[in-house]
């Protein structure tokens, strides 16, 4: 009989169930959890299902009828171990839901990230490389709002859970014998350690734009003010981030550096509902940046395609891969290419290097002061 025929589950609605199955977890040494969100319109995700297995039992929590309970929150921070697929938005919606991030965590994705060269691999692969099942698809995007959820909807939820119980067996058995599991559990912990968003991430989120070398100095500090400013405003009136405004558009201001409303309406795609709520607010962070003392901006950003940014960030773009083609693992597991960026800029603002730490520093720092000693 196939592992994805007619899954058990029990349904839970009441404090007292939830707390009766997070008894029946209590003892667990691995626990899987997965969760359905629904986020069109806000900026937080509404919570739609919660799914725990653990100790041979499946428990679907419904959310709309029941809160998170203080037995299930110490039951996600309990020493159990977390299985996770792909956690980046289940850590959100569980935070959100739970109050409580659950640790210790593995994320199956970053499991199998180091035991292969494919990174990101999505659930339905995972489950198809190591069990040999094909898990349905038709519920993937269903309204997990609904209730009752239908058959499908509840089977298709379990089944998250349950075979990445199954899942886990081959990935510890793998990672074990590979001598990675160390690793692993570092990555996920620093997952951990990174969810949730801070004043400190959102001043930097302006460094995810890939055209910042085109902006001045002065430029790039009001884009990363108008950033900052419009990262805690979206979780403010919760709402998604491109209905206030997006990074394209802040873009424009801070390459046009308008200095009144009249301006502001005559750059690319500013909507005159943004002028009217906000537009004040964005002209006073331009301002901030033209009063900016020069000494305080952001250093001016290399353009990508050329020297000398160019060589360098290839030359170690190039010793990140070979190190993972040797080790068989995707390069993007060592370090991910806004690292390398982040390295190459170090070394040409004449700033010392900031090179990995922990098992990413085994790994990568003697290829990567080689590579950096051949190009000076």
């Amino acid at each position: 009989m196939s592992l994805i025929d007619s899954p058990s589950y029990q349904w839970i609605a009441t404090p007292e169930a939830l707390d009766d199955a997070c008894a029946q977890l209590a003892d667990a040494d691995v626990i899987a959890l997965d969760t359905e969100f629904f986020r069109e319109k806000t900026f937080y995700p509404v919570t739609a299902l919660v799914q725990l297995a653990g100790n041979g039992v499946t428990y679907l929590v419904d959310p709309l009828a029941v809160d998170c309970t203080p037995a299930c929150r110490a039951l996600l921070q309990n020493a159990a171990l977390k299985l996770i697929h792909a956690c980046s938005e289940d850590l959100e919606v569980l935070q959100c839901w739970a109050g409580v991030l659950p640790t210790p965590l593995m994320d199956t994705q970053v499991a199998q990230g180091f035991l292969g060269e494919t990174p990101g691999m999505g659930f339905q692969k995972l489950v198809a490389y190591w069990l040999n099942e094909d898990l349905p698809k038709e519920e993937t995007r269903s309204n997990w709002l609904k209730r009752p959820l239908t058959p499908a909807q509840c089977d298709y939820a379990a089944l998250d859970v349950i075979c990445l119980l199954e899942v886990w067996q081959h990935q510890q058995q793998a990672l074990e014998e590979c001598g990675r599991m160390g690793w692993a559990l570092a990555q996920c912990q620093a997952l951990i350690d990174q969810a949730g968003r801070s004043a400190e991430q959102d001043a930097q989120w302006f460094t995810r734009q890939r055209q910042l070398w085109r902006l001045t100095p002065r430029q790039i500090e009001a884009y990363r003010l108008m950033t900052a400013w419009r990262e805690g405003e979206i979780r403010r009136r919760n709402m998604p981030r491109n209905w206030l405004v997006s990074d394209k558009v802040l873009f424009a201001v801070a390459d046009a550096m308008p200095e009144n409303r009249f301006e502001l309406a005559a750059v690319e795609d500013v909507k005159p509902s943004l002028v009217k709520k906000d537009g004040d607010t964005l002209l006073a962070l331009v301002k901030d940046a033209q009063r900016c003392a020069s000494e305080a901006l952001p250093p001016a950003w290399p353009d990508p395609a050329r020297p000398p940014f160019k060589p360098l960030f290839k030359a170690l773009k190039k010793a990140v891969s070979e190190r993972g083609e040797a080790l068989g693992m995707a390069p993007e597991m060592l370090l991910r290419r806004r690292d390398i960026e982040a390295l190459a800029m170090q070394v040409l603002a004449d700033e010392a290097p900031v090179l990995p730490s922990g098992w990413r520093g085994e790994c990568l720092n003697d290829a990567l002061t080689q590579t950096l000693k051949e190009a000076s």
